[in-house]
């Protein structure tokens, strides 16, 4: 994700070793082209207090169709940006949802999602506001990539997480990670493709292999710099198909 200065040291690390995170089906086809072939495909990005105030009209002008906003981190972080970043997005006309940045050995799942829920990871049918994002990936603080959390307990984190954030806002969250993380530290579980949106991290030509249960990309983020503030994305369907997904159809 777009990351804070305390975590922009994993950036060089996540282009050797992140892989691909798959998402709940939209109806669309398998995300499999390159980034350049994939260009009709609608394009945004997500940012966070390392791009402090954004200039909204600029991005829309280069192609931004939708952003997630960086919110919170563990149970105490806000992004001091958030409010420009969130709201300046939506008045530029770009459909815009939260991610929370987990770090599962802080506190558990639901004291995170409803710390996250509280403070800007909410969620509205209106077509313009993302179903909440959680971003579950190495750990940039140590050399405990999996948090110092068994598989089983991570899984449980993550479970705990997401039903929180039901309870919470009515939506399961988009899960963002990649391959290799979730291989490492959930055994490859593949209980969550069912109804769950994955989001891809994969800085290459192509999302490459998916993580069990989920056979294609609901996003995919390709890269961490380019046209737009902070990373790349694309959307794995039409305008008129991202609409929908944030509504809840």
């Amino acid at each position: 994700m777009a990351r804070d200065k305390a975590a922009r040291r994993r950036s060089r690390r996540i282009r050797m070793l992140a892989a691909s995170a798959a998402t709940l089906a939209l109806g669309g086809t398998a995300l499999v082209e390159s980034p350049a072939a994939a260009a009709s495909k609608p394009r945004g990005h997500d940012v966070s207090s390392h791009q402090k105030n954004v200039n909204w009209k600029k991005a829309k002008s280069k192609g931004a169709k939708f952003v997630y906003v960086k919110a919170t981190e563990s149970h105490t972080y806000k992004n001091p940006y958030y409010n420009q970043q969130y709201k300046g997005s939506r008045s530029a006309g770009l459909i815009r949802g939260a991610y929370h940045f987990a770090l599962p050995n802080k506190s558990s799942g639901t004291t995170q999602a409803r710390y996250f829920a509280r403070n800007g990871g909410g969620w509205r049918a209106d077509g313009w506001t993302l179903p909440p994002a959680l971003d579950i990936e190495y750990n940039p603080y140590s050399k405990k990539k999996c948090y110092g959390l068994s598989k089983k307990k991570m899984v449980g984190w993550i479970r705990a997480f997401s039903n929180e954030m039901v309870r919470q806002t009515g939506r399961r969250p988009v899960i963002y990670t990649n391959t290799n993380w979730w291989k490492m530290c959930t055994g490859n579980y593949s209980g969550f493709g069912r109804n769950h949106a994955l989001w891809l991290a994969r800085y290459s030509s192509s999302p490459g292999p998916l993580p069990a249960g989920w056979s294609y990309p609901t996003f995919w983020q390709y890269d961490n710099s380019g046209r737009l503030p902070g990373d790349q994305n694309l959307f794995n369907g039409s305008s008129g198909q991202l609409k929908k997904f944030a509504r809840g159809r």
